[in-house]
């Protein structure tokens, strides 16, 4: 009987590793032969556009002062106040994450979180109802990062809900972001229920009092930075996973929430909701991220990217060389682990301001400091030490702050740089969850997912064009 396997056991298997190094090396370490091949995808860009950037006489002295300035960015926690007093939003406004959107074009998520939010100021009296003011153009839609803020997935924010008021010691900038409601059902992944309803009212009339008393009467500010930069040291990757996070933002600010003058039964129950959600830390840190990218914006030669959104139909990325012009492409669907039943065919595509931490170098950019990632966005643990390896490649500089135990403390891969994803193909890689496609429906899992390359294509040509322009 011939061998069915053509005799490909009967000898020491032969290895052709492609890539980042640590797969070869780990072979390595074990005896096997492994012949490693320099491949990557295939660039992107004109060569006039490729060669106008690389020739550039300001690119590098940009985005040197451009990643100093990310780097030299702090984040302290100063108040949480409501949203109506710190964005001065006009009446009847709701933020969104990601570029500009309508109602028309809004997805399922989007839509059902708008409808939620409209009900919640009471602006609707229903679902029907907040989907017909919506439609009629009654509420006017604005992205959070027009007004230096972010909101994870639908990102929806709207006068009453309360805000963590961030500034940024060595600059001066500020930045804003909504409280984490949890996981599960809850508006930022388009439900808008009942229980959605009675959530967003506690966290109104109870979690965001009592949270202002207690940041207020702290002897001095919580540095919200130096918790994300413990936190990559401890297991967490600052986005999809953030138990460490949340755990110590408890830590700091319990003494303060116990000494609230308030019932004892509201004090107790806004511990436990703290404690009960792995997600808390997050709506602190993504602020934490907006003010070190901000603080490169408008740095004319720069090819470092200062935004990476998404509002569930459409993706973009804006960069320091073109200030708030938005480049964008068709959201991508993650690809991971789902809940329940769910499946593919109940994602919506990716959506959420929260690419903010991997712009910033952590999430996405720093799986190697949290292998334990990859049991909540699929992958596996080498993939997740690649990636960072990968990310390495299409960044500027290494954050010292936010230090990688497993890759020897190296510092986190910061700054994306347009031109070397032009030259690699390689896209940034990013950390989500997933809300389910059809409005009200919540949380349907988590994964991996990365931009559209249009982003960085449209970028590159306007960074060029720029650079032409300035002679």
């Amino acid at each position: 009987m011939s061998d069915p396997l053509g005799g490909l056991l009967a000898a020491p298997p032969s290895i052709v590793a492609a890539g980042v190094e640590v797969f070869s090396t780990a072979l390595r370490q074990q005896g096997v032969s492994v012949t490693d091949v320099d491949w990557r995808p295939p660039g992107f860009g004109s060569p006039e556009d490729l060669a106008q950037l690389a020739l550039d006489p300001r690119r590098a002295a940009a985005n040197r002062a451009a990643v100093e300035r990310v780097l030299a960015a702090g984040s302290v926690l100063v108040d949480v106040r409501p949203a109506r007093e710190v964005l001065d939003l006009p009446d009847r406004t709701l933020l969104h994450s990601g570029p500009p959107l309508t109602w028309e074009k809004a997805s399922g998520p989007m839509r059902g979180a708008l409808m939620g939010a409209a009900i919640f100021e009471g602006w609707a009296t229903d679902p029907d109802d907040a989907e017909r003011v919506l439609a009629a153009g009654e509420i006017t839609l604005d992205p959070c990062h027009h007004h230096r803020t972010v909101g994870p997935m639908a990102g929806v924010t709207s006068p009453s809900m309360w805000m963590w008021c961030l500034e940024d010691p060595a600059s001066g900038g500020q930045a804003w972001c909504n409280l984490n409601e949890g996981l599960g059902k809850v508006l930022r992944m388009g439900a808008f229920n009942e229980e959605v309803q009675t959530r967003l009212a506690w966290m109104r009339d109870v979690l965001g009092p009592v949270l202002q008393q207690a940041v207020r009467s702290r002897p001095e500010p919580l540095d919200v930075k130096a918790i994300l930069a413990q936190m990559l040291q401890m297991g967490d990757e600052g986005h999809n996973r953030n138990r460490a996070g949340s755990l110590m933002a408890l830590r700091e600010l319990s003494p303060s929430v116990v000494a609230v003058d308030a019932p004892s039964s509201d004090i107790a129950e806004v511990l436990r909701f703290i404690g009960g959600n792995e997600h808390f830390y997050l709506n602190l840190g993504m602020p934490t991220a907006k003010l070190a990218m901000d603080a490169a914006r408008g740095v004319p030669g720069s090819t470092l990217v200062t935004v990476m959104a998404r509002n569930g139909t459409e993706f973009g990325i804006q960069t320091a060389g073109t200030g708030d012009r938005w480049f964008t492409g068709p959201a991508n669907t993650p690809v991971g682990l789902f809940l329940g039943d769910y499946g593919p065919e109940d994602a919506n595509p990716d959506i959420g301001d929260s690419a903010i931490m991997e712009t910033y170098g952590v999430g996405g950019f720093s799986m190697a400091a949290a292998p334990a990632i990859v049991r909540f966005v699929g992958g596996s643990v080498p993939d997740a030490l690649a990636t960072t390896e990968r990310m390495y490649q299409l960044t500027l500089t290494e954050n010292p702050a936010m230090q990688i135990p497993i890759m020897g403390f190296r510092g986190s891969p910061t700054g994306i740089d347009v031109l070397k994803v032009a030259r690699t193909g390689w896209l940034p890689q990013i950390n989500t969850g997933m809300a389910g496609r059809v409005a009200g429906t919540g949380q349907v899992g988590a994964g991996l997912v990365q931009p559209p390359q249009q982003c960085f294509e449209q970028a590159l040509a306007a960074l060029a064009e720029e650079s032409r322009a300035a002679g």
